[in-house]
């Protein structure tokens, strides 16, 4: 291909592009002439375009000739999604937090009235055994991503695993009383992030922020684990970022 064909097949690539973007923008389908205004092209220019896009399944003209995206997009969209893949894409976030901490990052997911660790980096600065290692699991209400989700779940369906567990105790600290884990639980949906502190196993203490997907369902946990001696309450502000880095890659977009 020489420079001109290039350049012209480039220079329809970004009308296509702009076509899209002001289609996605309209709820109801747009006419011809609007779109050709909002994108900058002449009419006869969005109409060859769109004719092609139409021929694709990439936008759907209806009988008035206005316009609207295709159904092929959202079988690409769904295509996208399905090949996402929760771990793979929370690993490099994962590891770029472990380097800036040099703690132990975990990701844990749920899995009815525990949580489930499904991916771990480790510190390999203490001696002190953590127990969040891949396939360990723990009650909800003594892990820090365990409150995400009770905190996600409202107090109704709180209540109703308080009954059903019956709050076991794992250390001197781990909260057994629903009244305290309510008001645990209201600071963690204010502060959108969750603490452990020697509630699993003594010595070893958790902050988690949650992860969401593009339905803005809380999918799974991040949680940085260190020994008691060295926890630091002032991360919470990047194990928070690094868990929203994670979602935004999930196809999350907050309200």
């Amino acid at each position: 291909m020489n420079a001109p064909e290039q350049k012209n097949s480039i220079q329809v690539i970004e009308r296509m592009m702009r076509l899209l973007d002001v289609l996605s923008a309209h709820a109801d389908p747009v006419p011809l002439k609007n779109l050709a205004l909002e994108t900058g092209l002449h009419p006869s220019t969005a109409h060859r375009i769109l004719a092609a896009m139409t021929n694709s399944g990439f936008v759907e003209r209806s009988e008035n000739g206005t316009y609207r995206l295709g159904i092929r997009l959202l079988e690409l969209g769904a295509l996208v999604k399905s090949r996402i893949s929760l771990r793979e894409t929370a690993m490099q976030a994962m590891l770029q937090l472990h380097q800036k901490t040099g703690e132990s990052v975990n990701l844990g997911i749920r899995d009815g009235d525990e949580i489930v660790y499904v991916e771990r980096t480790s510190s390999g600065r203490s001696a002190v055994r953590v127990v969040h290692i891949v396939g360990a699991r723990a009650p909800l209400h003594v892990t820090a991503t365990g409150k995400l989700f009770l905190a996600d779940d409202g107090p109704q369906l709180v209540r109703e695993y308080a009954r059903r567990t019956g709050l076991p105790r794992l250390t001197p600290t781990s909260i057994v009383a629903l009244d305290a884990l309510e008001k645990e639980l209201d600071k963690v949906r204010r502060h959108a992030v969750a603490y452990d502190l020697d509630e699993v196993e003594n010595g070893v203490r958790c902050i988690a922020a949650g992860i969401r997907d593009d339905n803005g369902t809380l999918v799974a946990g991040l949680s940085l684990s260190t020994p008691s001696e060295r926890f630091n309450p002032d991360l919470a502000g990047v194990i928070r970022e690094t868990a929203r880095e994670i979602s935004r890659s999930l196809g999350y977009v907050p309200a």
